[in-house]
Protein backbone atom coordinates (compact mmCIF):
# COMPACT_ATOMS: atom_id res chain seq x y z
CA UNK A 1 0.00 0.00 0.00
CA UNK A 2 2.68 2.24 0.65
CA UNK A 3 4.58 1.82 -2.69
CA UNK A 4 1.36 2.17 -4.39
CA UNK A 5 0.72 5.33 -2.14
CA UNK A 6 3.98 6.93 -3.41
CA UNK A 7 3.63 5.35 -6.82
CA UNK A 8 0.33 7.83 -6.66
CA UNK A 9 1.64 10.87 -5.68
CA UNK A 10 4.65 10.29 -7.68
CA UNK A 11 2.02 10.62 -10.69
CA UNK A 12 -0.06 13.36 -9.60
CA UNK A 13 3.52 15.40 -9.16
CA UNK A 14 4.08 14.70 -13.09
CA UNK A 15 0.90 15.34 -14.30
CA UNK A 16 1.36 18.94 -11.87
CA UNK A 17 5.04 19.22 -13.84
CA UNK A 18 3.35 18.64 -17.17
CA UNK A 19 0.54 21.51 -16.12
CA UNK A 20 3.12 24.19 -15.61
CA UNK A 21 5.52 23.41 -18.93
CA UNK A 22 1.93 23.89 -20.89
CA UNK A 23 1.45 26.58 -18.16
CA UNK A 24 4.99 28.36 -19.12
CA UNK A 25 4.85 27.30 -22.81
CA UNK A 26 1.62 29.69 -22.96
CA UNK A 27 3.24 32.41 -21.05
CA UNK A 28 6.27 32.69 -23.16
CA UNK A 29 2.93 33.79 -26.17
CA UNK A 30 3.97 36.99 -27.67
CA UNK A 31 0.86 37.96 -29.87
CA UNK A 32 1.87 40.97 -32.75
CA UNK A 33 -1.53 42.34 -34.36
CA UNK A 34 -1.31 45.44 -37.31
CA UNK A 35 -3.64 46.27 -39.61
CA UNK A 36 -2.09 44.48 -42.37
CA UNK A 37 0.48 42.01 -43.34
CA UNK A 38 0.18 42.29 -46.82
CA UNK A 39 1.54 46.08 -46.70
CA UNK A 40 5.16 46.88 -46.86
CA UNK A 41 4.93 48.72 -43.70
CA UNK A 42 2.68 46.90 -41.28
CA UNK A 43 4.12 43.56 -43.10
CA UNK A 44 7.72 44.42 -42.02
CA UNK A 45 6.52 45.90 -38.35
CA UNK A 46 5.27 42.28 -37.90
CA UNK A 47 8.18 40.74 -39.37
CA UNK A 48 10.40 42.87 -37.11
CA UNK A 49 8.37 42.11 -33.80
CA UNK A 50 8.40 38.72 -34.72
CA UNK A 51 12.31 38.25 -35.33
CA UNK A 52 13.28 39.86 -32.03
CA UNK A 53 10.47 37.90 -30.14
CA UNK A 54 12.08 34.65 -31.13
CA UNK A 55 15.33 35.54 -30.92
CA UNK A 56 14.49 36.31 -26.70
CA UNK A 57 12.67 32.94 -26.72
CA UNK A 58 8.55 33.64 -27.53
CA UNK A 59 6.30 32.03 -29.26
CA UNK A 60 4.57 34.58 -31.82
CA UNK A 61 1.11 34.67 -33.57
CA UNK A 62 0.88 37.46 -36.15
CA UNK A 63 -2.88 38.66 -37.05
CA UNK A 64 -4.00 41.81 -38.83
CA UNK A 65 -7.13 43.65 -38.20
CA UNK A 66 -7.71 44.92 -41.55
CA UNK A 67 -8.16 48.70 -39.29
CA UNK A 68 -11.45 47.30 -38.26
CA UNK A 69 -11.81 47.88 -34.66
CA UNK A 70 -14.54 44.76 -34.87
CA UNK A 71 -12.06 42.12 -35.90
CA UNK A 72 -9.42 44.05 -33.62
CA UNK A 73 -11.35 43.26 -30.57
CA UNK A 74 -12.32 39.38 -31.43
CA UNK A 75 -8.19 39.68 -32.00
CA UNK A 76 -7.76 40.73 -28.52
CA UNK A 77 -10.28 37.85 -27.06
CA UNK A 78 -8.38 35.15 -29.04
CA UNK A 79 -5.03 36.66 -27.35
CA UNK A 80 -6.49 36.70 -24.05
CA UNK A 81 -7.36 32.54 -24.53
CA UNK A 82 -4.38 31.83 -25.43
CA UNK A 83 -2.60 33.46 -22.66
CA UNK A 84 -0.43 35.45 -24.03
CA UNK A 85 2.60 37.73 -22.17
CA UNK A 86 2.16 40.68 -23.59
CA UNK A 87 0.50 42.08 -27.21
CA UNK A 88 2.19 44.03 -29.63
CA UNK A 89 -0.39 46.07 -31.71
CA UNK A 90 -0.61 48.70 -34.34
CA UNK A 91 -4.23 49.53 -33.37
CA UNK A 92 -7.40 50.01 -35.81
CA UNK A 93 -8.14 53.55 -34.26
CA UNK A 94 -7.36 55.82 -31.47
CA UNK A 95 -10.54 56.16 -30.17
CA UNK A 96 -12.03 52.97 -31.11
CA UNK A 97 -9.23 50.62 -29.61
CA UNK A 98 -9.34 52.18 -26.46
CA UNK A 99 -11.06 49.38 -24.78
CA UNK A 100 -9.77 46.57 -26.87
CA UNK A 101 -6.52 47.44 -25.22
CA UNK A 102 -8.53 47.90 -21.83
CA UNK A 103 -9.87 44.65 -22.39
CA UNK A 104 -6.35 42.84 -22.43
CA UNK A 105 -5.18 45.10 -19.69
CA UNK A 106 -8.08 43.74 -17.29
CA UNK A 107 -7.02 40.30 -18.06
CA UNK A 108 -3.51 40.75 -17.18
CA UNK A 109 -2.30 40.96 -20.47
CA UNK A 110 0.35 44.06 -21.15
CA UNK A 111 -0.18 45.68 -24.59
CA UNK A 112 2.87 47.45 -26.32
CA UNK A 113 1.63 49.91 -29.25
CA UNK A 114 3.15 50.89 -32.22
CA UNK A 115 3.20 53.50 -34.97
CA UNK A 116 -0.23 54.42 -33.76
CA UNK A 117 -1.34 55.67 -30.26
CA UNK A 118 -4.56 55.83 -28.48
CA UNK A 119 -6.67 58.74 -27.23
CA UNK A 120 -6.03 57.65 -23.86
CA UNK A 121 -3.18 57.16 -20.85
CA UNK A 122 -2.26 54.75 -18.47
CA UNK A 123 -4.09 51.99 -20.38
CA UNK A 124 -1.63 50.77 -22.26
CA UNK A 125 2.29 49.95 -21.03
CA UNK A 126 4.22 51.75 -24.04
CA UNK A 127 2.90 53.50 -26.60
CA UNK A 128 6.22 53.92 -29.66
CA UNK A 129 5.45 56.15 -31.94
CA UNK A 130 7.49 58.21 -34.89
CA UNK A 131 7.30 61.83 -34.84
CA UNK A 132 4.94 62.70 -37.44
CA UNK A 133 5.09 66.25 -36.86
CA UNK A 134 8.92 66.67 -37.09
CA UNK A 135 8.89 63.88 -40.34
CA UNK A 136 6.16 65.79 -41.89
CA UNK A 137 7.82 68.99 -41.69
CA UNK A 138 11.17 67.38 -43.54
CA UNK A 139 8.70 65.61 -46.01
CA UNK A 140 7.18 69.25 -46.61
CA UNK A 141 10.58 71.13 -47.24
CA UNK A 142 11.83 68.60 -49.43
CA UNK A 143 8.47 68.91 -51.55
CA UNK A 144 9.23 72.75 -51.41
CA UNK A 145 12.16 72.59 -52.81
CA UNK A 146 11.32 69.92 -55.30
CA UNK A 147 8.31 72.43 -56.55
CA UNK A 148 10.53 75.19 -56.79
CA UNK A 149 8.74 77.19 -54.24
CA UNK A 150 5.74 77.55 -56.01
CA UNK A 151 3.20 76.60 -58.27
CA UNK A 152 -0.35 74.40 -57.19
CA UNK A 153 -0.21 70.96 -55.53
CA UNK A 154 -2.53 68.31 -54.56
CA UNK A 155 -2.00 66.54 -50.71
CA UNK A 156 -3.41 63.05 -50.42
CA UNK A 157 -4.61 62.33 -46.65
CA UNK A 158 -4.88 59.14 -44.83
CA UNK A 159 -7.61 57.33 -43.24
CA UNK A 160 -9.53 60.15 -41.20
CA UNK A 161 -9.84 58.53 -38.10
CA UNK A 162 -5.89 57.93 -37.58
CA UNK A 163 -4.57 60.61 -35.55
CA UNK A 164 -1.50 60.36 -37.88
CA UNK A 165 -2.99 61.22 -40.64
CA UNK A 166 -4.16 64.84 -39.34
CA UNK A 167 -0.60 65.05 -37.20
CA UNK A 168 0.85 64.73 -41.00
CA UNK A 169 -1.17 66.84 -42.54
CA UNK A 170 -0.70 69.62 -40.55
CA UNK A 171 2.79 69.10 -40.13
CA UNK A 172 2.84 69.87 -44.15
CA UNK A 173 1.03 72.58 -43.61
CA UNK A 174 3.21 74.18 -41.20
CA UNK A 175 5.90 74.43 -43.44
CA UNK A 176 3.87 74.81 -47.41
CA UNK A 177 1.65 77.44 -45.90
CA UNK A 178 4.88 80.08 -45.48
CA UNK A 179 5.07 79.40 -49.27
CA UNK A 180 2.76 82.42 -50.38
CA UNK A 181 3.63 81.00 -54.40
CA UNK A 182 2.68 77.26 -53.31
CA UNK A 183 -1.16 76.90 -53.75
CA UNK A 184 -3.11 73.53 -52.76
CA UNK A 185 -5.63 72.98 -55.84
CA UNK A 186 -6.47 69.31 -54.15
CA UNK A 187 -7.03 67.87 -50.38
CA UNK A 188 -8.68 64.09 -50.60
CA UNK A 189 -8.26 61.24 -48.65
CA UNK A 190 -6.85 58.15 -50.25
CA UNK A 191 -7.48 56.01 -46.87
CA UNK A 192 -4.04 54.89 -47.07
CA UNK A 193 -4.61 52.84 -49.89
CA UNK A 194 -2.83 52.86 -53.45
CA UNK A 195 -5.78 52.22 -55.73
CA UNK A 196 -7.67 54.72 -54.00
CA UNK A 197 -5.26 57.16 -54.51
CA UNK A 198 -4.43 55.96 -58.21
CA UNK A 199 -8.30 57.00 -58.78
CA UNK A 200 -8.07 60.13 -57.05
CA UNK A 201 -5.36 61.53 -59.04
CA UNK A 202 -6.50 60.38 -62.40
CA UNK A 203 -9.46 62.78 -60.94
CA UNK A 204 -7.52 65.27 -59.79
CA UNK A 205 -5.59 66.09 -63.09
CA UNK A 206 -8.80 66.19 -65.31
CA UNK A 207 -10.39 69.13 -63.06
CA UNK A 208 -6.76 70.22 -62.65
CA UNK A 209 -4.35 69.61 -65.06
CA UNK A 210 -1.85 72.09 -64.05
CA UNK A 211 -0.68 70.84 -61.20
CA UNK A 212 3.13 70.55 -60.62
CA UNK A 213 3.57 68.42 -57.07
CA UNK A 214 1.75 65.38 -54.48
CA UNK A 215 2.45 65.25 -51.26
CA UNK A 216 1.15 61.92 -49.35
CA UNK A 217 0.46 60.98 -46.17
CA UNK A 218 1.97 57.76 -46.37
CA UNK A 219 4.43 55.70 -49.76
CA UNK A 220 1.38 53.32 -50.72
CA UNK A 221 -0.66 56.57 -52.17
CA UNK A 222 2.48 58.38 -52.95
CA UNK A 223 2.93 54.91 -55.19
CA UNK A 224 -0.93 55.54 -56.33
CA UNK A 225 0.13 58.98 -57.91
CA UNK A 226 3.12 58.27 -59.34
CA UNK A 227 1.08 55.25 -61.22
CA UNK A 228 -1.58 57.89 -61.99
CA UNK A 229 0.86 60.85 -63.47
CA UNK A 230 2.66 57.78 -65.64
CA UNK A 231 -0.41 56.78 -66.88
CA UNK A 232 -0.90 60.55 -68.28
CA UNK A 233 2.88 61.01 -69.11
CA UNK A 234 2.96 63.35 -66.38
CA UNK A 235 6.50 63.30 -65.12
CA UNK A 236 6.90 66.89 -64.73
CA UNK A 237 5.14 66.49 -60.94
CA UNK A 238 6.91 66.51 -57.87
CA UNK A 239 6.01 63.31 -55.63
CA UNK A 240 6.73 63.18 -52.06
CA UNK A 241 5.75 60.36 -49.48
CA UNK A 242 5.85 59.62 -45.95
CA UNK A 243 7.06 55.76 -44.67
CA UNK A 244 10.33 55.09 -46.36
CA UNK A 245 9.44 52.13 -48.66
CA UNK A 246 11.19 50.33 -50.99
CA UNK A 247 8.92 50.88 -53.37
CA UNK A 248 9.48 54.64 -53.42
CA UNK A 249 12.94 54.29 -52.50
CA UNK A 250 13.16 52.78 -55.83
CA UNK A 251 11.08 55.59 -57.66
CA UNK A 252 13.27 58.08 -56.01
CA UNK A 253 16.29 56.44 -57.46
CA UNK A 254 14.73 56.19 -61.14
CA UNK A 255 13.35 59.81 -60.51
CA UNK A 256 9.72 59.47 -60.33
CA UNK A 257 9.77 60.84 -56.94
CA UNK A 258 11.62 63.69 -55.04
CA UNK A 259 11.74 62.52 -51.17
CA UNK A 260 10.07 59.93 -48.45
CA UNK A 261 10.23 60.10 -44.89
CA UNK A 262 11.25 57.06 -43.25
CA UNK A 263 9.68 56.24 -40.05
CA UNK A 264 11.74 53.27 -38.20
CA UNK A 265 8.82 50.39 -38.22
CA UNK A 266 11.54 48.16 -37.85
CA UNK A 267 12.89 49.13 -34.93
CA UNK A 268 9.76 50.86 -33.53
CA UNK A 269 8.35 47.00 -33.24
CA UNK A 270 11.72 45.20 -31.83
CA UNK A 271 12.20 48.04 -29.46
CA UNK A 272 8.70 47.21 -28.27
CA UNK A 273 9.22 43.51 -27.88
CA UNK A 274 12.38 44.55 -25.79
CA UNK A 275 10.25 46.39 -23.86
CA UNK A 276 7.73 43.78 -23.48
CA UNK A 277 10.34 41.41 -22.49
CA UNK A 278 11.50 43.71 -19.53
CA UNK A 279 8.93 44.42 -18.69
CA UNK A 280 7.59 40.60 -18.30
CA UNK A 281 10.84 40.24 -16.63
CA UNK A 282 10.73 42.59 -14.19
CA UNK A 283 7.52 44.35 -13.57
CA UNK A 284 8.19 47.89 -15.23
CA UNK A 285 9.36 48.96 -18.64
CA UNK A 286 11.99 51.67 -16.90
CA UNK A 287 10.59 54.04 -19.64
CA UNK A 288 7.69 56.72 -20.06
CA UNK A 289 5.02 55.66 -21.22
CA UNK A 290 4.82 57.62 -24.56
CA UNK A 291 8.25 57.35 -26.75
CA UNK A 292 8.56 58.98 -30.07
CA UNK A 293 11.39 58.33 -32.65
CA UNK A 294 12.26 61.14 -35.03
CA UNK A 295 12.06 60.26 -38.43
CA UNK A 296 14.05 60.98 -41.80
CA UNK A 297 14.48 62.41 -44.39
CA UNK A 298 15.34 60.11 -47.96
CA UNK A 299 16.41 61.90 -50.97
CA UNK A 300 18.43 60.73 -54.09
CA UNK A 301 21.65 61.08 -51.70
CA UNK A 302 20.68 58.25 -49.46
CA UNK A 303 18.16 56.42 -51.18
CA UNK A 304 20.61 53.37 -51.96
CA UNK A 305 20.75 53.33 -47.97
CA UNK A 306 17.28 52.16 -47.24
CA UNK A 307 16.00 48.63 -46.84
CA UNK A 308 13.12 47.28 -45.00
CA UNK A 309 12.18 50.98 -43.18
CA UNK A 310 15.51 51.23 -42.14
CA UNK A 311 18.64 53.24 -42.97
CA UNK A 312 21.72 50.76 -43.43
Amino acid sequence: MKRLREMGLMALALVALAGCGHDAKQARLMVIITPSLDNPFFGQEAAGAEAKARELGYQTLKFSHGDDAFKQSELIDTAIARNASAIILDNAGAQSSVAAVQKARNSGIPVFLIDREIAARGIATAQIVSNNYQGAMLGAQAFAQAMGEKGPYVELVGKESDTNAAIRSKGFHEVLDQYPDLRMTARQSANWSQSEAFTKVQSILQAHPEIKGVIAGNDTMAMGAIAALQGAGRGDVAVVGFDGSNDVRDAISGGKAAATVLQPAWRQAQYAVELADKYLREGKTGQAEKLIMDCLLITRANAARLSNFALK
